[in-house]
């Protein structure tokens, strides 16, 4: 069969009408394919193509949209625009959950979804299908000659020692833009009070802040950025270029994220959704890990310093609209020194 891989980028799209940004989209399979499957997704094109095209190796008669955009504009999109895609694909566990508990997410249960862990499951809605630490991840040339921060503590240390070497060369997430970024910052704040602590550090060396992991790992290897926090351990292992960097699991604690999928009730093929889900699950189980972002690290980890988040309705804890407003506003404070 013909597989054909279309680009189409912000341009085109934007002339579809949509408030909301994306950040690249592809289109995969034969295009006079009787059926289209629309996703929205927050993972980068690269990661899920061998799936897609395993995926339409089996279903030659379909064909895949695949639109890329930030957690927060996948939200707006489903949530508030009500846009018709088939299946959301997100990194950020608390915005899905939202989706579905406010009833805008169909549920499916199939014998696939039946032989999942209870962890991988929300109320057969909210399909989780990998495991993803965040990191640290630094350059090994900015850190010549000093010890690897092992923990927070450490990274603590290490950045008030050396402020000559980090001043502006410090990278995050901006938890306004990032949903995920978001998640791991309520995350950390939960387990221990040192996140407040090294958020301040990194606040008074006039850090980067960032959307996503991606644009982090590029700032490292370009060497503007001599570190950056709470970065995709899966995303920095798959780099061609890793041997700029090191990447480090915290001992302390190690956030483990969700990643997730869900079918719209706005979804026109919602039969055809469930079958690219199930068939991405048949891929993921029984390991517990995707092969689409399966982490080395995870693995090698030691089990009692991971933190992984559980899906569930305690992840719409901090997205209590005065929750929410209070920690970006002390998060602010923190980050945002003058």
């Amino acid at each position: 069969m013909r597989h054909l891989i279309l680009s189409l980028g912000l341009t085109l799209w934007a002339s579809t009408g949509t408030a909301f940004d994306v950040e690249d989209q592809a289109v995969f399979g034969d295009p006079e394919a009787s059926s289209t499957l629309r996703i929205l997704s927050t993972a980068d094109i690269s990661f899920f193509t061998p799936m897609i095209l395993s995926y339409l190796e089996a279903n030659p008669n379909v064909a895949v949209d695949y639109t890329v955009a930030s957690s927060t504009d996948v939200m707006a999109a489903l949530y508030e625009e009500q846009h018709s895609f088939d299946l959301a694909i997100s990194s950020a566990m608390d915005l899905q959950t939202k989706l579905a508990n406010d009833g805008l997410a169909r549920v499916h249960s199939t014998n696939q979804t039946a032989r999942l862990p209870d962890w991988a499951v929300w109320n057969d809605m909210v399909f989780a299908f990998t495991q993803e630490p965040a990191a640290f991840v630094i350059s090994n040339k900015a850190f010549e000659g000093l010890d690897l921060p092992e923990d927070r503590q450490d990274l603590i240390t290490t950045l008030r020692q050396n402020p000559e070497i980090f001043e502006s060369r410090v990278g995050t997430y901006d938890i306004r833009q990032s949903g995920a970024g978001y998640l791991f910052a309520t995350q950390d704040a939960r387990a221990s009070d040192t996140y407040w602590r090294l958020t301040e550090v990194m606040g008074a060396l006039d850090p980067k802040l960032y959307c996503c992991t991606s644009n982090m790992i590029d700032a490292v290897v370009s060497g503007e950025l001599a570190i950056a926090y709470n970065v995709l351990a899966s995303y920095a292992e798959k780099r061609a270029d890793s041997d700029a960097f090191t990447i480090i699991l915290p001992s302390d604690f190690s956030i483990v994220m969700l990643r997730t999928m869900l079918i719209p009730t706005t979804s026109a093929n919602p039969d055809l959704a469930g079958t690219f889900l199930d068939f991405v699950l048949g891929q993921t189980f029984p390991k517990g890990t995707s092969p689409l972002l399966q982490s080395e690290m995870l693995a090698e980890a030691n089990e009692n310093s991971l933190h992984r988040i559980a899906l569930g309705p305690g992840l719409l804890v901090y997205l209590d609209q005065f929750k929410n407003k209070s920690f970006i506003r002390e998060w602010e404070s923190a980050i945002l020194q003058e």
